[in-house]
């Protein structure tokens, strides 16, 4: 080993006790390049040869790993091994963010009126989906086996909305979550119509971790409503942007699959396909 190898070594060391004593401040790149002496470019550099990963997966995985920990050893709640991981939220211990922004009441009484959607079709792992956009997030995304009867819902659920049959970034950042590439993601908004009452599950629903299930009555609890589970139900079934707000991962107390919008062996299929690939 040559004396600037060596040197090397010792830097990515010190980097790896940094960010194992620090990973709950979440650092940044600049703050850990600071930390050992180094600019950001020439600290990525080295730590990527050295230990075969960037600092910033470095981070999650280190992370991921206590959290798990906590979930398993300590059955802490999602919120509370969120904010000892000094993660900002539950969604983030999936590394995915989702915003939710619902639609104004004037535009959902006027049925999109005054909005411009741009839609188009793409395959997924699970079959073939419609995406439609404004210009603050996704609006609809659902699977369909007909393009025809696909598009006439599109319009059903915005009848004064103007379409254009354009696909954008929008979409492509959206789809890209089946690739679970989700370092080079952006983050994923949704524009939604829906009421305060649908909004505040279909919110709640993102927080239903990768490759887990929960149940409605679960469901009904996490939004302070208990006995509210059969409502719950219903807003899970209206959800308008299948897999990104995850309403596959709902079924029933007894264990049952049933009831998916999009069809039962796909719902199972989507729940084996996340359970093989969890982190």
């Amino acid at each position: 080993m040559s004396a600037q190898d060596n040197i090397n070594y010792h830097r990515v060391e010190a980097a790896i006790k940094y960010i194992e004593q620090n990973f709950k401040d979440q650092p940044s790149l600049d703050e850990i390049a600071r930390a050992i002496h180094l600019s950001p470019y020439h600290f990525q550099r080295i730590f990527t040869e050295w230990a075969g990963t960037s600092p910033k997966k470095f981070l999650q995985y280190t992370s991921i790993s206590y959290a798990k920990n906590i979930l398993r050893e300590e059955r802490a709640t999602l919120f509370d091994t969120s904010f000892r991981t000094g993660l900002s939220g539950t969604g983030r211990l999936h590394d995915l963010f989702v915003n939710i922004e619902g639609m104004t009441p004037a535009e959902y009484k006027e049925g999109g009126k005054n909005l411009e959607i741009k839609y188009n079709f793409y395959e997924s792992p699970f079959g073939e989906i419609i995406v439609g956009s404004t210009q603050k997030g996704v609006c609809h995304l659902t699977f369909f086996t007909d393009r025809e009867e696909a598009l006439n819902a599109l319009y059903s659920d915005f009848p004064n909305a103007k379409f254009r049959h354009q696909p954008d970034s929008i979409h492509q950042n959206a789809i890209s979550i089946f690739n679970r590439n989700w370092d080079s993601m952006q983050e994923i908004k949704l524009h939604l119509k829906g009421s305060a009452f649908q909004l505040k599950v279909w919110e709640t629903l993102l927080k239903t971790p990768f490759g887990k299930l929960t149940t409605y009555g679960n469901l009904a609890k996490q939004i302070d409503s208990p006995s509210a589970s059969r409502a719950v139900g219903s807003a899970v079934g209206a959800n308008p942007a299948a897999y990104l707000i995850p309403c596959h991962r709902v079924i029933r107390s007894t264990g049952k699959m049933d009831g998916y919008r999009w069809g039962d062996a796909r719902k199972k299929a989507i729940i084996g396909w996340e359970a093989v690939r969890e982190i």
